[in-house]
């Protein structure tokens, strides 16, 4: 790819991008959001047309009009957000668009045959049968894989492949890109972890505003360096210090329960503190913090709120109690996605922003106004969809529709999944400026070093279980809380 130049109504997306790839390579891309990575992507898979600039494949000049015909000419896209087919098998989904009809029939032995070599080749089984709505996640990916080896792809582009994997999983999917790479299969990685892209990349190209600013071989290349050819600046920290000093019990939890996913779980957070619920997938950390807001209902268990029972039966009771919840999913339950970003920091704060029953528009603009400018969201307009923004800037507005409540007790659910290391940074100083003016955070996280980076107390959970407490003011490993993890 040479000199890829692409723009949208108000935006220059691509300015003149060189990128080129070899036969075995693993070349991750990286970039904050709004870098151009996914639009390079997209370009480079037929979904959108260059306004200027040349793709040679194999020294040939070459030019896709629609994602058919790049991928006639090897190339996949696997997409954060699976492009399959709910209702249909993965059979189904694997050979949609190149089925082999005979005489008006469509071979279905042979193209189960087919699936099974492929998910052979893969090392993975899985359940043929079943429509992919059901299956989980990593099989769904497996899926996308499969589909692409089915056309013979020569290039794989992976868009955050493990944002919704746990660490075994994603060890396996480590494991199969390998494969591909010894294939001779040249594989595109993008991925905000950068744990994964040193231990995977042979090479790292870094955008930043539409523009390449880096190459550099992964082996040598330093973290900080990465970073801040990411963010454009330096950065002290990745995780930004803060004097811990925790005051008052705000929330008590005692016995609470939910069938076998939340099990007699007790805990208390302080005004001043972050509070990390850790543990592997399925441990019960996202049910806990459900179960607390009212999004579930419990079968038993007490809570206290500055010392008072609080009856909560749903996210109601919750809100108006002062407690907000940064969801697990922001994009399905956190934001209305196709909805403006000022209605979606209006929604919980409609009282406050109405006048005599009927909704104050100067009030809420100016309102929305003030945390734009807090929070640094970056939005062309108020009535901007936020489908639209980048995921960190989505997270920005469902966090500032809990502080315009102005929570006192605030739960964080995989508060930075899928937002640029510039991104993170800034969502990890707007929490310790949270607990600096007295608020209380729970976070539940399957990030490790995140953890270990933001917390001042780790519970440890597993099967539904509180398996232990950790006191990270004096420093934990990540050896201390996978041991509890797995007890």
């Amino acid at each position: 790819m040479r000199g890829i130049v692409k723009s949208f109504p108000g935006v220059q997306a691509l300015r003149g991008v060189d990128l080129d790839l070899a036969a075995g390579e693993v070349l991750a891309l990286l970039g904050e959001n709004g870098a151009g990575k996914s639009t390079l992507m997209k370009v480079l898979g037929g979904a959108h047309r260059p306004d200027a600039g040349t793709l040679r494949l194999d020294g040939q000049p070459i030019t896709f009009r629609s994602p058919h015909e790049a991928r006639a000419a090897g190339i996949a896209v696997i997409h954060q957000e699976f492009n399959l087919v709910p209702g249909l098998t993965a059979v189904e989904n694997i050979f949609l668009g190149q089925e082999r009809a005979r005489a008006g029939f469509v071979p279905r032995a042979e193209e189960r045959w087919r699936a099974t070599e492929l998910f052979r080749r893969l090392g993975a089984t899985i359940d043929l049968d079943l429509p992919c709505a059901r299956l989980p996640t990593a099989a769904q990916q497996l899926v996308e894989i499969a589909r692409a080896l089915a056309f013979d792809a020569r290039m794989i582009v992976m868009d955050e492949p493990t944002a919704a994997l746990s660490d075994a999983e994603a060890g396996r999917l480590f494991g199969i890109v390998r494969d591909l790479q010894a294939r001779g299969i040249a594989v595109v990685y993008i991925s905000h972890r950068l744990d994964e892209i040193f231990a995977l990349a042979d090479r790292v190209v870094v955008l930043r505003d539409g523009r390449h600013v880096g190459t550099r071989p992964r082996a040598g290349l330093g973290r900080k360096e990465l970073i801040e050819l990411m963010v454009g600046r330096e950065l002290a920290e990745e995780y930004p210090r803060r004097t811990s000093r925790p005051g008052a019990v705000r929330l008590a939890v005692s016995g609470l329960a939910r069938g076998r996913a939340v099990r007699d779980v007790s805990f208390q957070v302080r005004a001043g503190e972050i509070l990390a619920l850790a543990g592997l997938v399925g441990a019960g950390r996202t049910e806990t913090l459900r179960l607390v807001f009212g999004a579930d209902r419990k079968d038993a268990g007490e809570i206290l709120l500055d010392g008072r029972p609080l009856e909560i039966r749903s996210p109601r009771d919750a809100i108006a109690a002062g407690i907000g919840l940064l969801t697990e999913d922001r994009k399905l339950q956190g934001l209305m996605l196709g909805r403006s970003v000022r209605e979606n920091f209006s929604l919980p704060n409609l009282a406050r922003l109405s006048r005599l029953g009927f909704m104050d528009s100067r009030r809420e603009r100016e309102a929305f106004g003030r945390h734009v400018a807090a929070l640094r969201i970056k939005v062309p307009h108020q009535d901007e969809a936020a489908r639209n923004l980048s995921g960190g800037n989505q997270q920005k507005v469902v966090l500032a529709k809990w502080l315009e409540r102005d929570c006192e007790v605030l739960f964080f659910d995989e508060p930075t999944r899928g937002i640029d290391v510039g991104a993170r940074h800034e969502i990890y100083q707007l929490m310790n400026d949270l607990v600096a003016r007295g608020k209380a955070i729970v976070m539940a996280s399957s990030d490790l070093p995140e953890v270990l980076g933001m917390a001042d107390r780790i519970l440890v959970m597993h099967d539904g279980r509180i398996t232990g407490e950790l006191d990270n003011r004096r420093g934990c490993t990540q050896e201390e809380v996978m041991r509890l993890a797995m007890a």
